[in-house]
Order: structure tokens, then C-alpha cells, then sequence
């Protein structure tokens, strides 16, 4: 497989605070690896995976693994306006990463007025219970909820089990792409959140002249 053919690239950003897993998300999805230990996030670190969204339409993704500690938060804010989607990500078993979701929300949606960000919200750890690493005290009907009232979808995974993490990825991604498709999303001059192989048309103009040069069907009578 040559990884140097891809129609779009699209940025994702994780966020969330320190320790809810956003590295060992990124290591499960794109090296399929899970490590106890994980230095903590110094600034933002970088992830490349490929995913096909349709059949021959093939996305590279650039992920950026941002530090959740408050002394970071400015390197953190300067990769928002780059960045079309994100992964809003908490940990089940610690409540007030839980409540920072809408703090981490708004702070993105201001930075990069008018454009979005699409986001998809994660909670992380959800073998807690089982694994004994810590008690679950986020119940998913709270957590749907709050997915519900920011306008994003929810799905809860683990790292150390491989559940429902390419999933999220997944979801994010094909987020994005249905967000072309349909001018949710537009490429833009001097953006890099998205970028595509054919630049001067959107996937919709894409679709639109493709449409218009099928042959016409005749009826045989």
C-alpha cells in the first residue's frame, strides 16, 4: 500500500485533561499497543494514520495529542484554528474530567469563530470496573446527555482492552468527510485543517459533475 496516495488530509486534535488517556488512545489506534505507563503529553505530540472512508476515497489523518495541563494550555489554543475535528475525551472514573468537557468545548469554539470544530465526545476507561484500575462514577445516560446538549455524538472505549476505539477514530473521521460532502465543511485558503488532492473543488462540486456526466438513461417502450 503506498501511503503517499491520499484524496483528503484532515487535523484532529484531542483534548481533555492530564491522565484521561489521550495518548493511549492515539498509541491503541494507530501502532495497536497499550502501555501502562505513558510519559505525560509535554506540549503537542503528532499521529499519522490512514483510513478508506468509501472505497476508493482514502483520508490521511493527522492527530494532535494535546497536553491537558494548565501551563500548556497556550501551545495548546494555537493548533485549534488548524484543526477540523476533535476528540473531547474524559475519564469515567474521575468526575471532574468529566465536568471540564464544556470548559475544554467552549474554549475551541472560541478560538476558532466563525468556523467549527466537529467534535466527538469519549469516555475513556470504560473497562474501569472490571480491571479494578478504579470505580466508574460517570453513568452513560449523564454523559449521552451532554453529548446531546453540545451537538456531538458519544461513544465510550478503552485503550487497554481495544473497545470502541477505532470506533471514536472512525466516527470523528467519517464526521468530517459527511461534513464535505455536504459544505458543512469547506476547504479554505491558508487552513490546514483539511486538505484535499484536488483542492479547487469541494467533494460536493465533485459529486454535482460527476452526476452530470452519467449518460442519460432511455427508456426502451
Amino acid at each position: 500500500m503506498d501511503l503517499t496516495l491520499w484524496q483528503y488530509q484532515f487535523r484532529i486534535i484531542m483534548l481533555g485533561d492530564s491522565t484521561v488517556g489521550k495518548s493511549s488512545m492515539l498509541k491503541r489506534y494507530t501502532e495497536d499497543v497499550f502501555m501502562e505507563c505513558l510519559n505525560q503529553t509535554v506540549g503537542v505530540d503528532f499521529y499519522v494514520h490512514f483510513l478508506e472512508v468509501e472505497p476508493n476515497v482514502r483520508v490521511k489523518l493527522q492527530f494532535w495529542d494535546t497536553a491537558g495541563q494548565e501551563r500548556f494550555r497556550s501551545v495548546t489554543r494555537s493548533y485549534y484554528r488548524n484543526s477540523v475535528g476533535g476528540l473531547l475525551v474524559f475519564d469515567l472514573s474521575n468526575r471532574s474530567t468529566f465536568e471540564h468537557i464544556p470548559e475544554w468545548h467552549q474554549e475551541v469554539r472560541e478560538h476558532v469563530q466563525p468556523h467549527a470544530v466537529l467534535f466527538v465526545l469519549v469516555g475513556h476507561k470504560s473497562d474501569c470496573d472490571a480491571s479494578g484500575g478504579g470505580e466508574r462514577v460517570v453513568s452513560r445516560d449523564e454523559a449521552e446527555k451532554l453529548a446531546g446538549r453540545l451537538g456531538m455524538p458519544y461513544v465510550e472505549a478503552s485503550s487497554k482492552t481495544g473497545d470502541n476505539i477505532a470506533t471514536a477514530f472512525e466516527l470523528a473521521t467519517r464526521r468530517i468527510y459527511q461534513g464535505l460532502l455536504s459544505g458543512e465543511v469547506e476547504i479554505r485558503d491558508g487552513w490546514d485543517g483539511v486538505k484535499s488532492s484536488a483542492p479547487r473543488q469541494q467533494p460536493s462540486q465533485l459529486a454535482r459533475t460527476a452526476e452530470s456526466e452519467r449518460p442519460e438513461k432511455k427508456c426502451a417502450c
